[in-house]
């Protein structure tokens, strides 16, 4: 079957903290027979930051920030048998949704797929004519990077024909233990991008403990850092690369995830950074958020705290011992629970449902 997948960047993690997300899910789904076509649009320098290069398991179409560029892009919709709107490309959002519902055939799957659900919600209860939610009619499916039972229940609510959450995972041939890096040594670092919803918890679980262990020292890597004063032992790295990834998450004693604002509110939403880390067996301290056991183990295979004072008096206590058999631990979890091969088996039952389904006109 033919997917065209109209999304923000797979060749990019530049601005775009979906990109091995997709690219697990995706890789997966060719491994499984899909012939895969992504359309990108050239904005926000992803193309002068690209990570990877064109894949062989997909065919990329970077196409220029036009509208005349994006109308030729959206043509080949009608040549596809799933047809999927990813939300936050970046550009023409907007007429990218209402383009794959006027391009599909009429026995095709339209299908948009939310890596941002919270946020999304937010704004749909705010707007009745958000994109979005007039679209849901026209729509086959939803599809959600997490969220869990109040994701699907709110898109169910809003008139969905059906949600179902599509959790990160990890691909054990891209992330897995690594060399350590001295650019990235460190007690303790964190790798995210500077965005609203996410710049206080950050204070919170990064920038508190670094002011109370000031012989600690700690490392933020992300773009958008470079304008926000630090303490002092407090370095930035700028803009880490995918392929620095492994040796980012390898060298530090412990890592820290912090959920944006919206997905700590929501709850079963791990991000892509967990099941990387986990993936290179590094030790993670994670804030708290509801749903975490569904991935890791509390106290034996990830670290949570509350606050930035648990996440100071963890560091304190965590011995290089008790660090390397968390990180051991979390990566034998993800690995027999959570690869993107997993995923994509699971993704391609949910098509493969809905087609069968759409053939006897149920």
């Amino acid at each position: 079957m033919k997917i065209a997948f109209y999304g923000s960047s797979l060749l990019s993690s530049y601005w775009n903290g979906a990109a091995t997300y997709y690219r697990g899910i995706l890789n997966a789904l060719a491994d499984r027979g899909y012939a895969i076509s992504f359309y990108e649009p050239d904005v926000l320098d992803r193309q002068q930051h690209r990570d990877i290069d064109p894949p062989d398991w997909a065919r990329v179409i970077v196409y220029e920030a036009t509208p005349e560029a994006m109308r030729r892009v959206l043509a080949e919709a009608a040549d596809a048998d799933i047809v999927v709107k990813a939300n936050g490309v970046g550009i023409f959002d907007r007429e990218l949704l209402e383009g794959i519902i006027a391009h599909a055939q009429p026995d095709a799957l339209r299908v948009f797929w939310d890596v941002d659900a919270a946020a999304t919600l937010d704004e749909m209860r705010i707007s009745a004519d958000h994109p979005v939610r007039s679209a849901l009619p026209q729509l086959d499916l939803v599809l959600t990077y997490g969220g869990g039972p109040p994701v699907v229940d709110a898109y169910r609510r809003f008139g969905a024909a059906d949600c179902i959450p599509v959790y990160n995972a990890l691909d054990p041939g891209s992330h897995f233990p690594d060399a350590s890096d001295d650019r990235f040594a460190a007690d303790l670092a964190f790798l995210g991008n500077r965005l609203p919803d996410r710049e206080a918890r950050v204070e919170e679980f990064l920038l508190r403990p670094a002011e109370r262990l000031k012989k600690r020292s700690f490392l933020i890597g992300g773009s958008g850092w470079d304008a926000r004063p630090l303490p002092p032992n407090v370095r930035h790295c700028g803009h880490v690369y995918t392929y620095e990834h492994n040796r980012f998450n390898s060298t530090p004693r412990a890592l820290l995830n912090v959920a944006r604002e919206s997905m700590a509110h929501v709850g079963f939403s791990p991000a892509t950074r967990i099941f990387e880390a986990a993936g290179a067996a590094a030790c993670l301290i994670t804030d708290v958020w509801e749903g975490i056991e569904l991935f890791l183990q509390p106290g034996t295979e990830v670290l949570v705290a509350r606050d930035g004072k648990d996440v100071a008096d963890l560091l304190e206590a965590l011995t290089p011992e008790r660090a390397r058999s968390i990180g051991e631990a979390a990566r034998r979890r993800v690995m027999s629970e959570h690869s993107y091969s997993l995923r994509g088996a699971q993704v391609d039952a949910i098509f493969s449902t809905l087609r069968a389904r759409a053939r006897v006109g149920v």
